[in-house]
């Protein structure tokens, strides 16, 4: 005699082999995703290989693109439409190694390999002579750069103190300066009481070794303010 639940028993196993198969599709899915490891990781490859290249038309001031085999930030630029031919970008150029500065000109809508930069602060130790040597402040573990990577910016940065590193795809490349530093005079002839006229200078060397252009007024002990990057006086601080 066949009983009423007879007929629902196959129906049940086959239910039971669907969600076994669906489970371990799903965890395929998931280790394809995560690697072999099991770790989850993106799987946008495609998204992440877009962000790397970058054409004219989104240039901004301050990226870093990749041109001739170095690494040059983009000063400014302009967009060009002539009556005739076919549209073009005019930029300025500065090399991360060198410093120099160039004018480029490009074709609109040319790609380029976008370089990644950070910031981050970290410590002066001190210079060797050929190497520079810093501290990662997190870390406390200490790196150093070649002295010619970091020679212009020698001259105002003073042993333990703070500057920002700048860091190409993750490795540290340079110091970036501040627009402005407070440094003290240690060497400069003396100046004249009530003399306050600026526009005559005369020489002075500050505490780190820098030789700026500073007015008649200011004497040995003055802390002054400097632009690093021209090194040019600014102020009294």
């Amino acid at each position: 005699m066949e009983l009423p639940g007879d007929r629902e028993a196959p129906q049940a196993a086959t239910s039971t082999a669907d969600a076994t198969r669906i489970a371990r599709r799903a965890t395929a899915s998931q280790r394809l995703a995560g690697g072999r490891c099991g770790c989850r990781r993106p799987v946008s490859l495609d998204s992440a290989a877009v962000a790397e290249t970058v054409d004219t038309n989104s240039f901004k001031n301050g990226m870093h693109i990749e041109l001739d085999g170095k690494v040059w930030r983009i000063v400014e630029f302009q967009h060009v439409k002539p009556g005739k031919g076919g549209a073009f970008v005019r930029t300025k150029l500065k090399s991360l190694a060198s410093g120099s500065v160039v004018d480029k000109t490009f074709r609109a809508g040319e790609k380029f390999t976008r370089i990644r930069t950070e910031v981050k602060e970290v410590q002066y130790l001190y210079d060797a002579g050929d190497e520079t040597v810093f501290m990662d402040t997190d870390t406390y573990e200490q790196f150093s750069l070649p002295h010619t990577a970091v020679e212009d910016a020698l001259p105002y940065m003073e042993p333990s103190s703070t500057v920002q590193m700048l860091e190409v795809d993750g490795n540290p490349a340079g110091v970036q300066l501040p627009s402005s530093v407070e440094l003290a005079v240690a060497e400069t002839e003396p100046g004249v009481r009530g003399d306050t006229v600026s526009n005559v200078t005369k020489p002075a060397t500050l505490e780190t070794g820098a030789v700026v252009q500073v007015p008649l007024f200011v004497n040995v002990g003055d802390r002054i303010k400097v632009d690093p990057r021209e090194g040019r006086y600014i102020s009294r601080a």
